[in-house]
């Protein structure tokens, strides 16, 4: 029986100055995925660094583009083409503003909500039918963030000490809920996500 190939992103910006901002969740994510398996992303293909695992009964890619956030869909839809990858087996981690610190979401489908990364990937791939992992950093007005911090300015910080404690706590259950994504499909996934608040 041939396995099932499946694409998990993790998108951000790439370079020392973005490397634990709040936009790059979806990096911090995947390389603690990887991480988690004895793997890192040390391969470079199609401006992306990657690695590729047999892997929870699947052949698994983690990737993680290095072109900017607005052009994430480049290298990604490059790896969907070349290796036939279907949408349904594609997840994409991404920060998000309209959910507070800490809340996760496992959604498919939907528009990019003002997210450049999402915006770049449904462009590229001609489609808005994949799976999308949020990790929610807050808006500024709302949680206790600051009204006044511009949103650019906000997503590009770093994570307050509390936050990184917060992703860290989240990161055990959010590989569970990937592992779970691959080998028992995006319903049990999401039972097991969508409850982290």
């Amino acid at each position: 029986m041939t396995e099932e190939t499946y694409l998990i992103a993790g998108l951000g910006n790439p370079g020392a100055r973005y490397e634990n901002t709040r936009h790059n969740a979806g990096f911090v994510l995947v390389d603690s995925l990887a991480r988690s398996e004895k793997e890192y992303l040390s391969s470079e293909k199609w401006d992306a660094h990657y690695c590729r695992v047999s892997l929870w009964g699947a052949r698994v890619f983690f990737v993680a583009p290095q072109s900017f956030m607005n052009l994430s869909g480049n290298a990604i839809s490059r790896f969907v083409d070349f290796f036939k990858i279907e949408t349904n087996h594609l997840l994409v981690i991404h920060d998000d503003i309209d959910m507070p610190p800490g809340r996760v979401k496992l959604v498919s489908g939907g528009g990019p909500g003002g997210h450049n990364g999402i915006r770049s990937m449904i462009q590229c791939l001609g489609t808005r039918d994949f799976f999308r992992l949020k990790y929610g950093v807050g808006r500024p007005g709302q949680n206790n963030v600051h009204s006044d911090i511009p949103v650019d300015r906000y997503v590009l910080a770093s994570f307050t000490e509390e936050e990184q404690l917060l992703l860290q706590k989240r990161t055990k259950p959010i590989i569970e809920g990937i592992q779970t994504f691959v080998r028992s499909g995006p319903q049990k996934a999401m039972n097991m996500l969508n409850v982290i608040k």
